[in-house]
């Protein structure tokens, strides 16, 4: 029951994050649409943490991992010279 509640959490937060997408179209002034935005983020942010709380730390190694694969991939395509030593330099 308390790891539905997490996962419950976590697709709340996501869904918050979702709507920033969706409240410029909605016909609100400008600055109700900051005031909207930042409430979502704040309120996305905290569900997501707590979410993690609740879920455990195997969850956030699940999470960790996968992240560290997608950094591994982009640093690929950023870095040419990967595994070269530190005191070579481009001449």
């Amino acid at each position: 029951m308390v790891k539905t509640i997490g996962y419950i959490l976590l697709l709340i937060s996501c869904f918050s994050f979702l709507m920033i997408l969706i409240i410029p179209w909605l016909g609100f002034s400008k600055i109700q649409i900051a005031g909207i935005t930042t409430g979502l983020i704040i309120a996305g942010e905290i569900l997501f943490y707590l979410s993690l709380f609740i879920l455990g730390r195997s969850f956030y190694a699940k999470i960790k991992s996968r992240l560290k694969f997608w950094k591994s991939k982009t640093n690929e395509v950023d870095h040419p010279n990967k595994g070269l030593p530190d005191n070579i330099t481009d001449k």
